[in-house]
């Protein structure tokens, strides 16, 4: 069910590996750690290169409508931008956005590099959506173009595989 990569990014890791961990501070300034999220569940990690930008938003809004089909099966949806917490506390905020939104702040990227899917010309995270289970496997990966809006049901596909 994996999609070949898109545009510049090489996702890593691969599918059936260890995903690498992180510590990442949300936008209410809280630092989320994503072995301690995936001792609860398995966990949709979903880089987005930037807050208000038009298919972000687009994107982000239709996770918020259907949160409800991730955590009802038990996925904590995590989501990454380059952007600072301050950005994305006001964005939270703007968008009644209720699950964690990431920031790879600083170091710039690191996260991001760290899954593959980081422009470094640009600053910004690519659009890779990545599903680890309970153990901190990578259980299924998707990355699109930049300009390449993701559609949620492939995300519904990928948890209910699990």
């Amino acid at each position: 069910m994996t999609q070949p990569a898109l545009g510049p990014f090489d996702p890593t890791p691969a599918v059936g590996e260890q995903a690498p961990d992180f510590t990442l501070r949300d936008q209410h300034g809280q630092d989320v750690t994503l072995s301690e999220v995936v001792r609860a569940g398995p966990a949709l990690i979903v880089f987005y290169p930037f807050a208000f930008s038009r298919i972000c938003t687009a994107e982000l809004r239709t996770l918020r409508d259907e949160l409800a089909s991730f955590t009802d099966a038990g996925v904590q949806v995590l989501a990454v931008s380059c952007d600072p917490t301050y950005a994305l506390k006001a964005y939270g905020a703007a968008e009644g956005i209720g699950f964690p939104l990431l920031s790879d702040f600083w170091p710039h990227g690191q996260v991001a590099e760290a899954y593959g899917v980081f422009d470094e010309r640009a600053g910004r995270a690519g659009r890779g959506t990545f599903l680890v289970d309970s153990r901190g496997v990578m259980r299924w990966a998707v990355v699109n173009a930049v300009g390449q809006a993701r559609d949620v049901a492939d995300y519904r596909a990928a948890v209910q595989s699990l």
